[in-house]
Formats: C-alpha cells, structure tokens, sequence
C-alpha cells in the first residue's frame, strides 16, 4: 500500500473507534466485539475501550502522552466461546446490536488492506470463531470465505464491494466516501487505459494493413494487372490509394457498396500482390511506375 492508502485505513479505523453508541445494548455488543482480551495499537482503539466502560489493567499506559496503548490488557477472560455466549446473544439481538458488535470486532481483529482498484479486510480470529463468525455474516448477506492460516482462523472478504458495505453498515462515513471515491477514480482511469491501448493497436494495425494494400496495388498497377481486375476491385483500389487513412466502413460509405466488399476487394488485390495469378509467391513488390495520377478505372 502507498502511504496515502495507509493513511485512509487509519482514518476508516479512527472513525469507526469514535463512534459514541448512545443504545446501552449497543453499547454492551460493541464491548463485546472487542473480545475477551484487548491490546489495541491505536489510541483511538484504546479510547473506545475506556468509553464503553471496560476497565484497563493499566490505565496509566493507555492513555499517557505517548499513546503506548499495545501495552494494555482488557478484561483477561478464560476464553472467546463462553464470553461471547454469555455477554452476547448474536440469535436474539437486533440488527443495529449486530453491526455494533462486529465494529467491535472488526477494531479489535479486523485489518484493512487498499492495493491498487482493490479492498481486502479479514478477521484474525481464533479457529473455533472463524466458522461462526463467517455463518453470521451470511446471515447479514455480507458472505465472507474464512480458512486456517498458522494456527489462526481468518476470516476475509476481497470483493471491494462488500468491504465497502460492512464499512458503511459498520458506521464509516466520511472517511469511507473518499474510498470510494479513490475506487472511482482507479476504475476510471483502467477503463481510460484499456480504451486507449485498445485503439492504439486498433490504429496499428489498420495502418499496417493499409501500407501493404498500398504496396498491392502499386504492384498490380504498376505490372498491368490490376487494369484486368473486375470493376469493384478497381474501384476499392482508387479509393483506398486516394484515402489510404480510410478506415474499411469509411471506404464503404463512400462507395455506397457494403464494408465486406471492400475487404473481400482489398484482400484480393494483396493476395494478388504476393501469390500471383498462378499461385507463385513473389518475394519482393516491385518499385511502382505510377505518376502522380490516379488508377485507370476501365468499365
């Protein structure tokens, strides 16, 4: 991440710690999210703790001059699983008790990653939490995938639409508008590029195309054959050599004929240019006498 990314996850994450739940039980699900013990390396974190009423093992670190807050421990409980059934009941709570709780858990385990067009958030959980951590975001239509990775469970979303969502459902809001904003803008300048790099080849490869049917045609006016071509076919080559920036549809309008006629013409004439009438290959196009004037076009 570039250093204005890590910026903007910082300030996702100080909005999200200073959100002040005026519902008690949003209170009690926010405290709850943030798990059974608690070592916050942000300030914002650790304020968020002392508001809701947690009570710090070292409170003089946790808010001192120089913000040591990764030095405290909170509410040193046995264990995830039976604190999390006994101070917080996901199946009967309501949805804002929900969002407020899994705010909780996204500060305390959660961490957000913005890498080019993309958004990635996972929770770092233990592995008995992973699987119903993931079931209860189903629930929320925010489906996340979770998997071990070193003894851990981690829980993640890399679609940046539904880290968007959570964030927003979560509480984010300045903060959040100017990541969507940076996502409009990194799509919309993929998009720029693609189209550009694709009328770019585009208008190589027509530019190509249009030196060698030139070298055709100079070659078959310059031997006497293309006087012996049918009507169209000549027609196709005055008017390619007089426009040779013309693209296929262009020569057609002007032609008043249909586009596949004109490259079925121009296709003839190149595979005249280099097979010949018999079929033998000339390996080198012949310097063209032609003057300065047009094809003779005979009827």
């Amino acid at each position: 991440m570039t250093q204005a990314d890590r910026d903007l996850v910082l300030a996702i994450r100080a909005e999200l710690a200073a959100i002040d739940p005026s519902r008690p039980c949003d209170r009690a699900a926010e405290s709850a999210g943030l798990g059974t013990s608690l070592a916050p390396r942000e300030a914002a974190v650790a304020r968020l703790a002392v508001r809701l009423g947690r009570e710090p093992a070292d409170a003089g670190r946790l808010l001192d001059g120089r913000r040591r807050a990764k030095h405290v421990r909170v509410l040193d409980a046995p264990g995830w699983a039976a604190f999390d059934r006994a101070v917080f009941d996901w199946a009967a709570a309501p949805e804002h008790c929900r969002f407020a709780y899994l705010r909780g858990r996204f500060l305390a385990r959660g961490s957000l990653s913005l890498a080019s067009s993309r958004a990635h958030l996972e929770f770092v959980v233990d592995v008995a939490e992973a699987p119903i951590l993931a079931a209860r975001l189903a629930e929320l239509d925010l489906p996340a995938s979770w998997r071990l990775r070193r003894g851990r469970g981690v829980v993640t979303w890399k679609r940046t639409e539904s880290v968007v969502t959570f964030l927003r459902r979560a509480g984010a809001g300045a903060s959040l508008l100017e990541l969507e904003a940076r996502q409009v803008s990194r799509a919309l300048r993929g998009d720029l590029n693609r189209v550009i790099n694709a009328e770019s080849a585009n208008l190589q490869r027509a530019v190509a195309a249009a030196g060698r049917q030139l070298a055709a045609i100079d070659e078959l006016d310059a031997d006497g054959r293309l006087a012996e071509q049918p009507y169209v076919v000549r027609v196709v080559a005055e008017a390619r050599w007089e426009t040779p920036e013309a693209t296929l549809s262009e020569l057609a309008e002007r032609l008043a004929i249909h586009r596949s006629t004109v490259q079925r013409s121009l296709e003839r004439i190149e595979r005249l240019a280099l097979h010949g009438d018999a079929g033998t290959v000339r390996r080198a196009v012949r310097p063209s006498r032609r003057a300065a004037g047009s094809v003779i076009i005979r009827a």
